[in-house]
Protein backbone atom coordinates (compact mmCIF):
# COMPACT_ATOMS: atom_id res chain seq x y z
CA UNK A 1 0.00 0.00 0.00
CA UNK A 2 1.56 3.20 -1.05
CA UNK A 3 -0.52 5.37 1.22
CA UNK A 4 -3.02 5.71 3.85
CA UNK A 5 -6.11 7.86 2.98
CA UNK A 6 -8.42 9.19 6.35
CA UNK A 7 -11.96 9.98 5.16
CA UNK A 8 -14.22 12.33 7.11
CA UNK A 9 -17.87 10.86 8.04
CA UNK A 10 -19.37 12.79 4.86
CA UNK A 11 -16.76 11.11 2.60
CA UNK A 12 -16.88 7.77 4.39
CA UNK A 13 -20.95 7.95 3.71
CA UNK A 14 -20.41 8.26 0.19
CA UNK A 15 -17.97 5.80 -0.13
CA UNK A 16 -20.73 3.48 1.53
CA UNK A 17 -23.44 4.13 -0.85
CA UNK A 18 -21.43 3.97 -3.75
CA UNK A 19 -20.10 0.08 -2.38
CA UNK A 20 -23.63 -0.63 -1.39
CA UNK A 21 -24.48 0.07 -5.10
CA UNK A 22 -21.53 -1.90 -6.41
CA UNK A 23 -22.70 -4.84 -4.54
CA UNK A 24 -26.58 -4.55 -5.52
CA UNK A 25 -25.02 -5.01 -8.94
CA UNK A 26 -23.46 -8.09 -8.83
CA UNK A 27 -27.16 -9.40 -7.05
CA UNK A 28 -25.62 -8.91 -3.31
CA UNK A 29 -22.57 -10.93 -3.77
CA UNK A 30 -19.81 -9.02 -1.91
CA UNK A 31 -17.35 -11.96 -3.23
CA UNK A 32 -17.92 -11.29 -7.02
CA UNK A 33 -18.00 -7.50 -6.47
CA UNK A 34 -14.64 -7.62 -5.15
CA UNK A 35 -12.97 -9.94 -7.22
CA UNK A 36 -14.43 -7.57 -10.02
CA UNK A 37 -13.01 -4.21 -8.20
CA UNK A 38 -9.80 -6.03 -8.19
CA UNK A 39 -9.56 -6.62 -12.01
CA UNK A 40 -11.03 -3.19 -12.42
CA UNK A 41 -8.01 -1.81 -10.20
CA UNK A 42 -5.32 -3.97 -12.52
CA UNK A 43 -6.45 -2.35 -15.50
CA UNK A 44 -6.35 0.90 -14.45
CA UNK A 45 -2.79 0.40 -12.69
CA UNK A 46 -2.04 -0.54 -16.22
CA UNK A 47 -2.98 2.13 -17.82
CA UNK A 48 -1.55 4.88 -15.26
CA UNK A 49 2.10 2.79 -15.90
CA UNK A 50 1.78 3.28 -18.77
CA UNK A 51 0.91 7.35 -18.76
CA UNK A 52 3.68 7.61 -16.63
CA UNK A 53 6.61 5.64 -18.32
CA UNK A 54 7.33 8.47 -20.87
CA UNK A 55 7.65 10.27 -18.26
CA UNK A 56 10.23 8.71 -16.23
CA UNK A 57 11.88 8.00 -19.55
CA UNK A 58 13.18 11.62 -19.83
CA UNK A 59 14.15 12.18 -16.26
Amino acid sequence: MDHIVKLDSRQEAALQSIADKFIAQHKGDAVKALKEMIVLNGHLQDRLDELSAPRRARR
